[in-house]
């Protein structure tokens, strides 16, 4: 296309469709743009996407939103990590914060002493050096102090929110800044002649619609980047086999906690995310080793408070579309591909992957290396998040079920099999292009699930053993002082003024 692209169609809306759109009309404001999203109000969403990651923070400040007024419209409440029960063993829990752990001791890295401590009898738990999970583990919350001067006060958060509620306050957003909604169902697609790209859609309502650029936000059908492009789909089931997840809602109980809750049960996993008026629910599971009918009872068994909502069953297959862009088609959330809901990532996903939507389409131009590049890019992305989440199932030493049995047993990647290798060694980690978790991330799983490096680097003298000691202890209770100082969730949630 030699043209700038002067139209732009979305087609979905939910969370993925009115993020994209928010986020095009505050990148081209003021471009001879226009900006239209189409959607059915027949047409259900999925809607069950309420955990993110540390990235919405960026997307809320990119799109000029105040944080407060998010928080308001969305019922969010704030998020410091996830905490994993039963996923080793069953009775035994570890958390995963959005933050790293402890500081240098004399520039020499810090897990590096740490290891070489218990490697030589001293027993500090990885826990203890981190101001987050420490924060969590007393359902505190304190925003960061951005100022601080020591690496133990710095952290990261993000958000649990209503996800209809969001995707309607991004509607408003973006409707105020030029974007046109159409109500309707698309009934054909129309291709062009010359190269296969797609030329228009067909509405129920309001009949052919052409556009320069079109963004499949159609969830896991794929309108148009599949049943239309034949673009074909990477299957990962493989390696992670859950393929189903019921969901539901009930009321809270108690002060929300401000982290996801994820609990391994016989076929997968169950998730609790407390929102400001209720509580999300969903049981993660491969549909080889239960039923329907039995996931819904265990859920329902499970969920304390009152159920708000049925138990709805989604079905999916893991795995990643082989083009999120393919021409002038390009697909975001559902429809580009989904890895699972574990470590909240699809809303993560569908940021990353605007950003690179607008940053390779540049001055509203489609060329063909630019889009092999960002094809290129998410696919690394997308195989990186991959193998994250394959260490949650590979690592496990339960044996009360076949499911965990043939988790731990499975065959895995080469790319997750040499992280692996190289950290049980000597604690060494592997970092791959486009990870979108990092060495922290990767320390709280391996720690979680007692994967010890077989030897430290020996980088203290022993002799200078017992003065780390000490400096490790000052460490633990600096953090514990810091604790002490932040109100409980609730409360700070009070404080910003929300009842």
């Amino acid at each position: 296309m030699n043209q700038p692209i002067q139209k732009i169609v979305i087609v979905g809306g939910g969370t993925a469709g009115w993020m994209t759109a928010a986020s095009l009309a505050k990148r081209y404001a003021g471009k001879q743009l226009t900006i239209e999203l189409i959607e059915s109000d027949a047409i259900g969403t999925v809607g069950v996407g309420e955990a993110t990651v540390p990235g919405m923070r960026m997307y809320i400040r990119d799109l000029e939103i105040k944080e407060l007024d998010f928080i308001k419209a969305t019922n969010a409440t704030f998020k410091l990590g996830i905490e994993f029960k039963d996923w080793y063993n069953i009775g035994h829990s570890f958390f995963h914060p959005f933050a790293g752990y402890g500081a240098p001791i004399n520039d020499l890295d810090f897990y590096q002493c740490w290891l070489q401590l218990y490697k030589n009898g001293y027993q500090h738990k990885l826990e203890d050096f981190c101001l987050s999970l420490q924060l969590a583990k007393q359902n505190r919350f304190a925003q960061p102090d951005l100022d601080a001067d020591t690496l133990l006060a710095r952290y990261n958060y993000a958000y649990h929110f209503d996800a209809s509620l969001f995707a309607k306050f991004l509607r408003n957003y973006a409707e105020q800044r030029g974007v046109k909604r159409t109500e309707g169902k698309i009934t054909a697609v129309n291709l062009k002649d010359d190269d296969g790209s797609i030329k228009s859609v067909v509405v129920d309502t309001q009949g052919e619609i052409p556009a320069d650029l079109f963004i499949d936000c159609s969830g896991f059908r794929g309108l148009l980047i599949e049943e239309t492009m034949k673009t074909g789909y990477e299957d990962w089931s493989e390696w992670l086999q859950c393929d189903r997840a019921v969901a539901l809602q009930s009321t809270n109980v108690g002060e929300p906690i401000p982290y996801t809750r994820s609990t391994a049960l016989g076929a997968g996993w169950q998730w609790n995310i407390p929102l400001q008026h209720r509580t999300g629910n969903g049981y993660v599971y491969c549909s080889r080793h239960i039923s329907d009918d039995e996931a819904i009872a265990a859920l329902r068994n499970n969920v304390r408070g009152e159920h708000l909502t049925e138990p709805r069953v989604i079905k999916f297959v893991a795995g990643i579309r082989k083009k999120f862009w393919n021409k002038n088609c390009v697909a975001l959330g559902l429809a580009s591909g989904f890895i699972e809901p574990l470590e909240s990532t699809s809303i993560s996903l569908v940021q990353t992957g605007i950003d690179k939507l607008i940053v390779f389409l540049g001055n509203l131009l489609i060329d063909p290396a630019q889009v092999a590049e960002a094809n290129r890019l998410n696919e690394a992305e997308y195989s990186r998040i991959r193998d994250f989440i394959i260490l949650h199932y590979k690592a496990n030493q339960r044996s009360d079920t076949q499911f965990w049995r043939d988790m731990r047993n499975m065959k895995i990647p080469d790319s997750l099999q040499e992280k692996i290798n190289s950290f049980k060694s000597n604690g060494t980690f592997v970092e791959y292009e486009r990870e979108s978790f990092l060495e922290s991330s990767w320390l709280s799983l391996y720690n979680g699930f007692n994967i010890i490096p077989d030897k430290s680097k020996n980088i203290i003298p022993l002799t200078d053993l017992p003065k780390v000691d000490h400096l490790f202890k000052k460490m633990s209770h600096a953090i514990q002082l810091g604790v002490g100082y932040a109100p409980s969730h609730q409360a700070f949630l009070r404080d910003m003024g929300i009842e």
